[in-house]
């Protein structure tokens, strides 16, 4: 009786009006991705100095140990932004919903797709950590609100199979753009964990 009188004094707020509050707020995290993308490409650029130079006094001691750091930044850049990239795929799926049916069909991978970036995410971006969980939070309610108010059932498989989807399509795209962006370490350099990887 209570909730009742609470929901009338208070009405819950339309899921539309909450997946547009979903979608700024996603948009507000992928401009973060997109300061942390260019950090790492800064950084990236004065290792790789630092290979060139070690290898122009021809100390490959050194050389390798940059080569190795800078493997390591490559790594987190692909991660970075292969979650900014899902993150706007997602906002463009969001924006598409039109009814309480496509709610369930568009938040549910969305979820799953948030929640797998969240781990590789915190340890490139540790300030994303709150903000990815308070997305997954948001879009969590909204999908259990409109499940109880229309009455759609999920489809778990499906919702996976689409959430897999969009992070191969922007791992894809992150790899294209990390190897237009980054320059080739030099011939002779591999870093040993590019090695371990070839050995793997």
């Amino acid at each position: 009786m209570i909730d009742r009188i609470r929901g009338t004094v208070n009405p819950p707020t339309p899921i539309k009006v909450r997946i547009d509050s979903a979608s700024r707020q996603i948009r507000v995290l992928i401009a973060q991705l997109d300061s942390a993308v260019n950090r790492i490409r800064q950084r990236d650029e004065a290792i790789f100095a630092k290979v060139v130079a070690s290898l122009a006094r021809h100390d490959n001691e050194h050389a390798s140990v940059y080569a190795n750091e800078l493997s390591e930044v490559r790594k987190m850049g692909k991660v970075v932004a292969q979650a900014q990239l899902a993150l706007e795929q997602i906002v463009l799926r969001l924006g598409t919903i039109t009814d309480l049916g496509e709610v369930a069909m568009t938040l549910a991978p969305a979820i799953t797709v948030i929640k797998s970036m969240k781990q590789g995410l915190s340890s490139a971006l540790p300030e994303a950590d709150r903000e990815i969980g308070e997305i997954s939070g948001l879009l969590s309610g909204i999908l259990v609100d409109a499940g109880s108010v229309g009455g759609v059932s999920l489809n778990f498989d499906v919702a996976n199979e689409d959430a897999q989807k969009v992070m191969e399509e922007a791992a894809a795209v992150a790899e294209q753009r990390i190897q237009e962006s980054f320059p080739e370490i030099p011939a002779g350099i591999s870093s040993q964990r590019q090695q371990e990887d070839i050995q793997s």
